[in-house]
């Protein structure tokens, strides 16, 4: 009897992986169309008032995955990738416990510090697709991890907002289920991706801090201009995450349950691009046209957002927009093609403090802008500033991206060393 494939554990593994980032990013979509409502209960003073905490939360959110990005990312270097994803599984079914319970806005505060830290753990997600998976495939493997985010939100948000629609509480006990759902099935079925020969020798806090983790980036000049147009792209989303609930509900009156079905639209389109058409289009355009088509695609979905005159027109965008997808698992790719193999870890952990980092100044801004312009105070009643700003960043961001992949070689895909194969798990799935 022939010996399996030696490709076919590190396709189990990936598949592991993507039922772990489903289950948390699940959690993840299912509290997205109420928190900002709960936060305005808490709050009071209506939808501007609303949209100027949900801000403040965003920000803190980020802060902490910009702090924590970095250490997640050493840890696994040093002790693996397994271990990190299921204390962060674990944290996060508490925090959502909390977060269910909180009777008091500074409460919900501190169950999103603890969001932050937890959510670091799609750091290490990454460094895992890109220890089992060889160079040639990792566009089409951190598509599938995107595909991932958009099962998530495709039921997340739609399960969120129906749940939200009898008690507004109810979808943070269901997140909470989720989670401690996904660190049960992490402790008896996800297997470890990086053997300890391929480790680090040790924890390097120099490396481990948010500011250290970005030095990384210094060494490799043209992954760090990818970089800049990541974090361009990063901040961009943000527009999205805090104001798409607010900005839909002030211009088409969406409560949390048709905000959740037009979530799930945006994470159907987004599933689709991301799992079928990253993997049938890189072998014809190369991954760097794809990355850009992709940039270009969605800076062209935020304008057409932020100008929609109706609904209608609104819910038509979001293809156009989710086609951006395209865009970010070539830009992964074409860096990992970068790094050194024991410095993975390192380089997700960069990338997600650059985002993250977008995210300590994003939502603030973005919300801030739409409560200015819907405001008596209003330069121009303008609601749709965020999305337009936005467009405009991700086209600087595909610009960048141009020049700083214009004389990158492509890549050979000689074969890897060997990459990190799963080691067998704890029990039979």
């Amino acid at each position: 009897m022939n010996p399996p494939a030696p490709h076919a554990p590190r396709r189990a593994a990936v598949v592991f992986i993507f039922v772990t980032v489903l289950i948390d990013i699940l959690s993840f979509g299912i509290i997205i169309p109420v928190l900002p409502h709960l936060i305005e209960q808490l709050a009071g003073g209506g939808i501007a008032r609303a949209a100027t905490w949900v801000g403040a939360f965003g920000t803190l959110f980020a802060l902490m995955q910009f702090v924590c990005s970095p250490i997640q990312g050493a840890l696994s270097d040093r002790f693996g990738r397994r271990t990190v994803i299921l204390i962060s599984s674990f944290g996060l079914g508490v925090d959502f416990i909390v977060m269910a319970l909180a009777p008091k806005l500074w409460l919900l505060f501190i169950g999103r510090i603890a969001s932050g830290i937890c959510a670091a753990s799609f750091t290490t997600a990454n460094a895992y697709v890109a220890d089992v998976t060889p160079r040639e495939n990792r566009a089409a493997a951190f598509g599938l991890l995107g595909a991932a985010f958009g099962v998530g939100f495709i039921v997340g948000p739609a399960l969120g907002g129906l749940l939200g629609h009898f008690h507004v509480r109810l979808p943070f006990w269901t997140a909470a289920a989720l989670a401690l759902l996904n660190f049960c099935y992490g402790f008896f079925v996800l297997p470890e991706s990086l053997p300890p020969e391929r480790r680090s020798t040790r924890f390097d806090w120099r490396h481990a801090n948010p500011f250290g983790a970005l030095l990384l980036l210094r060494r490799y000049p043209q992954v760090a201009g990818l970089a800049v147009a990541f974090f361009l792209l990063s901040l961009a989303q943000y527009s999205l995450n805090s104001t798409y609930v607010l900005y839909t509900d002030y211009r088409y009156g969406w409560g949390p349950q048709t905000v959740g079905y037009t979530l799930a639209l945006v994470g159907l389109c987004s599933g689709l691009v991301q799992a079928v058409l990253v993997r049938r289009l890189v072998p014809r355009l190369g991954e760097r046209r794809l990355m850009l088509a992709g940039f270009v695609l969605c800076g062209l979905g935020y304008f057409w957002f932020g100008a929609a005159p109706g609904a209608i027109v609104f819910l038509v965008a979001i293809p156009l927009f989710c086609l951006g997808g395209l865009g970010g698992p070539p830009a992964q790719s074409i860096m990992t093609h970068q790094v050194d193999p024991h410095e993975q870890g390192r380089l997700q952990g960069a990338l997600s403090s650059l985002s993250s980092f977008a995210g300590i100044f994003g939502p603030a801004l973005f919300a801030n802008l739409f409560a200015l312009f819907i405001s008596d105070h209003a330069p121009v009643h303008l609601p749709g500033v965020a999305f337009l700003l936005a467009a405009a960043l991700v086209m600087i961001g595909a610009l960048v991206a141009a020049r700083a992949t214009a004389t990158m070689p492509a890549p050979s895909f000689a074969p890897d060393a060997p990459a990190g194969l799963p080691l067998a798990p704890r029990a039979e799935p």
